[in-house]
């Protein structure tokens, strides 16, 4: 006995989701609180040079989009080194509106994993400073 097949029809699909957008006044707030904590954690962070390994030269923090990353700058002294230097992102801010953020680090699998939801940036940054999963 043949079986009978189902008709097939059109859909209409549900759009994506529409993420909030910074303003760029509250953009240079944040930046100027997460720049606080880079620079009371650099001299932790930042590591001597190390002849084997890679090691921590610099930290920082960028603006992408709605996502605020946290940057090191890993050295490779070795001469067997195909860069002598690279960004690697570590931690993540990403906006999620009315003066709340995800926060996020990202992973030895090369993803993101959201940690935090919709925590204020005091808590975000409580966080980044306390916690070592966020750091480089």
């Amino acid at each position: 006995m043949a079986k009978k097949k189902s008709p097939k029809m059109w859909l209409p699909t549900t759009g994506k989701a529409v993420k909030p957008k910074i303003a760029e006044a509250q953009k240079q707030q944040v930046e100027a609180q997460c720049q606080v904590l880079i620079q009371m954690k650099k001299p932790e962070w930042v590591q001597p040079p190390n002849s084997e390994w890679g090691y921590v030269s610099d930290v920082y923090g960028k603006w992408y989009r709605s996502f605020f990353y946290f940057c090191a700058t890993y050295r490779y002294a070795s001469p067997d080194a195909i860069l002598p230097e690279r960004e690697m992102k570590f931690a993540r801010l990403e906006y999620a509106g009315a003066n709340t953020f995800h926060l996020a680090y990202f992973r030895h699998t090369g993803q993101w994993w959201q940690v935090f939801e919709s925590l204020s940036l005091q808590d975000c940054l409580e966080e980044v400073e306390k916690n070592p999963i966020f750091w480089p």
